[in-house]
Protein backbone atom coordinates (compact mmCIF):
# COMPACT_ATOMS: atom_id res chain seq x y z
CA UNK A 1 0.00 0.00 0.00
CA UNK A 2 2.77 2.11 0.98
CA UNK A 3 4.53 2.17 -2.86
CA UNK A 4 1.03 2.68 -4.26
CA UNK A 5 0.47 5.82 -2.32
CA UNK A 6 3.69 6.83 -2.81
CA UNK A 7 3.37 6.62 -6.50
CA UNK A 8 0.10 8.62 -6.27
CA UNK A 9 2.01 11.45 -4.16
CA UNK A 10 5.09 11.54 -6.18
CA UNK A 11 3.64 13.58 -9.29
CA UNK A 12 1.52 16.39 -9.54
CA UNK A 13 -0.69 15.37 -12.33
CA UNK A 14 -3.65 13.97 -10.73
CA UNK A 15 -7.12 14.00 -11.87
CA UNK A 16 -7.66 15.76 -8.17
CA UNK A 17 -6.43 19.05 -10.22
CA UNK A 18 -8.92 18.54 -12.65
CA UNK A 19 -12.19 20.38 -11.53
CA UNK A 20 -14.74 17.68 -11.40
CA UNK A 21 -17.78 17.49 -9.64
CA UNK A 22 -18.67 15.49 -6.49
CA UNK A 23 -20.26 12.46 -7.65
CA UNK A 24 -23.87 12.23 -7.70
CA UNK A 25 -26.89 9.65 -7.62
CA UNK A 26 -28.57 7.67 -10.60
CA UNK A 27 -30.98 10.61 -11.41
CA UNK A 28 -27.57 12.75 -11.46
CA UNK A 29 -25.25 9.55 -13.09
CA UNK A 30 -25.33 10.73 -17.06
CA UNK A 31 -24.74 7.05 -18.96
CA UNK A 32 -26.11 4.89 -15.67
CA UNK A 33 -28.23 2.34 -16.83
CA UNK A 34 -28.35 -0.22 -14.47
CA UNK A 35 -31.89 -2.47 -14.58
CA UNK A 36 -32.75 -0.30 -18.10
CA UNK A 37 -35.00 -3.15 -19.77
CA UNK A 38 -33.30 -2.34 -23.25
CA UNK A 39 -29.87 -3.34 -22.37
CA UNK A 40 -28.51 -6.45 -24.22
CA UNK A 41 -28.87 -9.72 -22.57
CA UNK A 42 -25.83 -10.84 -21.02
CA UNK A 43 -24.39 -14.02 -23.02
CA UNK A 44 -23.48 -15.26 -19.87
CA UNK A 45 -25.82 -17.30 -17.94
CA UNK A 46 -26.76 -17.48 -14.31
CA UNK A 47 -25.63 -21.08 -13.84
CA UNK A 48 -22.48 -20.11 -15.84
CA UNK A 49 -22.26 -17.11 -12.81
CA UNK A 50 -23.23 -19.73 -9.71
CA UNK A 51 -20.25 -21.82 -11.03
CA UNK A 52 -17.65 -18.71 -11.21
CA UNK A 53 -18.95 -17.67 -7.45
CA UNK A 54 -18.56 -21.37 -6.85
CA UNK A 55 -14.87 -21.48 -8.22
CA UNK A 56 -14.23 -18.24 -6.59
CA UNK A 57 -15.05 -19.39 -3.33
CA UNK A 58 -17.66 -16.34 -3.04
CA UNK A 59 -20.26 -17.97 -0.62
CA UNK A 60 -23.70 -16.37 1.15
CA UNK A 61 -21.00 -14.96 3.97
CA UNK A 62 -19.23 -12.87 1.06
CA UNK A 63 -22.18 -11.09 0.38
CA UNK A 64 -22.84 -10.63 3.94
CA UNK A 65 -19.80 -9.20 4.12
CA UNK A 66 -19.83 -7.03 1.28
CA UNK A 67 -23.24 -5.50 2.50
CA UNK A 68 -21.24 -4.40 5.67
CA UNK A 69 -18.64 -3.19 3.44
CA UNK A 70 -21.35 -1.16 1.59
CA UNK A 71 -22.10 0.25 4.99
CA UNK A 72 -18.51 1.70 5.61
CA UNK A 73 -17.90 3.19 2.57
CA UNK A 74 -21.35 5.12 2.41
CA UNK A 75 -19.67 8.41 3.72
CA UNK A 76 -16.41 7.74 2.49
CA UNK A 77 -17.28 7.64 -1.75
CA UNK A 78 -15.82 10.46 -2.08
CA UNK A 79 -12.24 10.01 -0.11
CA UNK A 80 -12.22 6.41 -2.23
CA UNK A 81 -12.93 8.15 -6.05
CA UNK A 82 -10.50 10.84 -4.87
CA UNK A 83 -7.78 7.92 -4.68
CA UNK A 84 -8.40 5.37 -7.57
CA UNK A 85 -8.68 9.03 -9.62
CA UNK A 86 -5.24 10.27 -7.95
CA UNK A 87 -3.63 6.88 -9.27
CA UNK A 88 -5.54 7.04 -12.64
CA UNK A 89 -4.04 10.70 -12.60
CA UNK A 90 -0.63 9.77 -11.49
CA UNK A 91 0.19 7.48 -14.48
CA UNK A 92 -0.15 8.86 -18.50
CA UNK A 93 -1.02 5.24 -19.49
CA UNK A 94 -4.17 4.92 -17.56
CA UNK A 95 -5.50 8.64 -17.58
CA UNK A 96 -4.73 8.09 -21.93
CA UNK A 97 -7.76 6.43 -21.74
CA UNK A 98 -9.56 9.30 -20.89
CA UNK A 99 -7.98 11.57 -23.70
CA UNK A 100 -9.58 13.65 -25.97
CA UNK A 101 -8.46 11.21 -29.03
CA UNK A 102 -7.55 14.28 -31.36
CA UNK A 103 -5.20 16.28 -29.27
CA UNK A 104 -4.35 13.55 -26.51
CA UNK A 105 -5.87 16.27 -23.51
CA UNK A 106 -7.84 14.92 -20.64
CA UNK A 107 -11.84 15.01 -21.41
CA UNK A 108 -13.12 16.53 -18.26
CA UNK A 109 -16.12 15.73 -19.08
CA UNK A 110 -16.36 12.17 -20.06
CA UNK A 111 -13.96 11.75 -16.58
CA UNK A 112 -16.73 13.46 -14.53
CA UNK A 113 -19.60 11.41 -16.03
CA UNK A 114 -17.09 8.41 -15.29
CA UNK A 115 -16.59 9.22 -12.02
CA UNK A 116 -20.61 9.82 -10.73
CA UNK A 117 -20.90 6.09 -12.48
CA UNK A 118 -17.94 4.55 -10.50
CA UNK A 119 -19.67 6.05 -7.24
CA UNK A 120 -22.80 4.28 -8.01
CA UNK A 121 -20.74 1.23 -8.94
CA UNK A 122 -19.47 0.81 -5.38
CA UNK A 123 -22.80 1.23 -4.29
CA UNK A 124 -24.12 -1.38 -6.32
CA UNK A 125 -21.00 -3.91 -5.88
CA UNK A 126 -22.29 -4.18 -2.53
CA UNK A 127 -25.80 -4.37 -2.89
CA UNK A 128 -25.22 -7.00 -5.64
CA UNK A 129 -28.29 -9.39 -5.50
CA UNK A 130 -26.68 -11.46 -8.72
CA UNK A 131 -29.80 -11.50 -10.53
CA UNK A 132 -30.53 -11.37 -14.71
CA UNK A 133 -30.65 -7.56 -14.14
CA UNK A 134 -27.62 -7.12 -12.33
CA UNK A 135 -25.52 -9.69 -14.97
CA UNK A 136 -27.26 -7.60 -17.60
CA UNK A 137 -25.45 -4.80 -15.91
CA UNK A 138 -22.38 -6.26 -16.12
CA UNK A 139 -22.57 -7.11 -19.83
CA UNK A 140 -23.48 -3.62 -20.64
CA UNK A 141 -20.23 -2.29 -18.28
CA UNK A 142 -17.47 -4.90 -20.22
CA UNK A 143 -19.22 -3.45 -24.13
CA UNK A 144 -18.48 0.32 -22.73
CA UNK A 145 -14.48 -0.83 -21.96
CA UNK A 146 -14.42 -2.59 -25.58
CA UNK A 147 -14.67 -0.79 -28.93
CA UNK A 148 -17.38 -2.03 -29.59
CA UNK A 149 -19.18 0.11 -26.97
CA UNK A 150 -16.36 2.56 -25.47
CA UNK A 151 -17.72 6.27 -25.36
CA UNK A 152 -21.18 5.42 -26.47
CA UNK A 153 -23.11 6.49 -24.29
CA UNK A 154 -21.22 9.46 -23.29
CA UNK A 155 -20.72 10.30 -27.13
CA UNK A 156 -17.12 11.55 -25.91
CA UNK A 157 -14.44 12.08 -28.52
CA UNK A 158 -12.13 9.91 -26.98
CA UNK A 159 -9.81 6.95 -27.83
CA UNK A 160 -12.14 3.99 -28.73
CA UNK A 161 -10.79 1.04 -26.89
CA UNK A 162 -9.16 -0.08 -23.24
CA UNK A 163 -6.71 -2.52 -23.70
CA UNK A 164 -7.51 -5.66 -21.71
CA UNK A 165 -4.60 -6.13 -20.12
CA UNK A 166 -5.48 -3.31 -17.79
CA UNK A 167 -8.95 -4.65 -17.00
CA UNK A 168 -6.99 -7.41 -14.98
CA UNK A 169 -4.37 -5.21 -13.70
CA UNK A 170 -6.73 -2.84 -12.31
CA UNK A 171 -7.86 -5.60 -9.36
CA UNK A 172 -5.10 -5.16 -7.10
CA UNK A 173 -5.17 -1.34 -6.92
CA UNK A 174 -8.97 -1.18 -6.83
CA UNK A 175 -9.29 -3.72 -3.86
CA UNK A 176 -6.19 -2.69 -1.56
CA UNK A 177 -6.46 1.22 -1.86
CA UNK A 178 -10.07 0.10 -0.54
CA UNK A 179 -8.92 -1.60 2.87
CA UNK A 180 -8.12 1.46 4.67
CA UNK A 181 -11.31 2.61 4.20
CA UNK A 182 -12.81 -0.74 5.66
CA UNK A 183 -10.92 -0.13 8.50
CA UNK A 184 -12.36 3.18 9.20
CA UNK A 185 -15.07 2.52 11.48
CA UNK A 186 -13.79 0.88 14.16
CA UNK A 187 -14.78 -2.94 13.27
CA UNK A 188 -12.52 -5.72 14.64
CA UNK A 189 -9.24 -6.62 12.42
CA UNK A 190 -10.78 -9.85 11.99
CA UNK A 191 -14.54 -8.59 10.09
CA UNK A 192 -12.10 -6.30 8.05
CA UNK A 193 -10.52 -8.93 6.66
CA UNK A 194 -13.98 -10.44 5.53
CA UNK A 195 -15.13 -7.29 4.01
CA UNK A 196 -11.79 -7.26 1.96
CA UNK A 197 -12.06 -10.62 1.19
CA UNK A 198 -15.07 -10.46 0.09
CA UNK A 199 -14.71 -6.76 -1.80
CA UNK A 200 -11.49 -8.61 -3.60
CA UNK A 201 -13.52 -11.74 -4.59
CA UNK A 202 -16.56 -9.29 -6.06
CA UNK A 203 -14.18 -7.08 -7.96
CA UNK A 204 -12.27 -10.29 -9.18
CA UNK A 205 -15.69 -11.71 -10.81
CA UNK A 206 -17.30 -8.53 -12.18
CA UNK A 207 -13.95 -8.38 -14.20
CA UNK A 208 -14.69 -11.76 -15.28
CA UNK A 209 -17.80 -11.21 -16.73
CA UNK A 210 -16.53 -7.52 -18.46
CA UNK A 211 -13.91 -9.38 -20.19
CA UNK A 212 -16.29 -11.10 -22.41
CA UNK A 213 -16.37 -9.08 -25.03
CA UNK A 214 -12.80 -9.48 -25.52
CA UNK A 215 -13.02 -13.35 -26.15
CA UNK A 216 -12.99 -15.06 -28.88
CA UNK A 217 -16.61 -16.60 -29.27
CA UNK A 218 -16.26 -20.23 -27.79
CA UNK A 219 -13.62 -19.37 -25.41
CA UNK A 220 -14.99 -17.27 -22.56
Amino acid sequence: MSVLKAGIAATAITLNAIALPASAGAEEAPGYRYASTDLPRSPVTLSDLDLLKKTLLFTEDDVTHLRLAGEVLSDQIEAVLDVWYGFVGANPHLIYYFTNKADGSPNTEYLARVRQRFALWIRDITAANYDQVWLDYQHEIGRRHHRIGKNEVDAAPSVDHIHFRYLVAFIYPISATVKPFLANKGHAPETVEKMYAAWTKAVILQTILWSHPYIREGDF
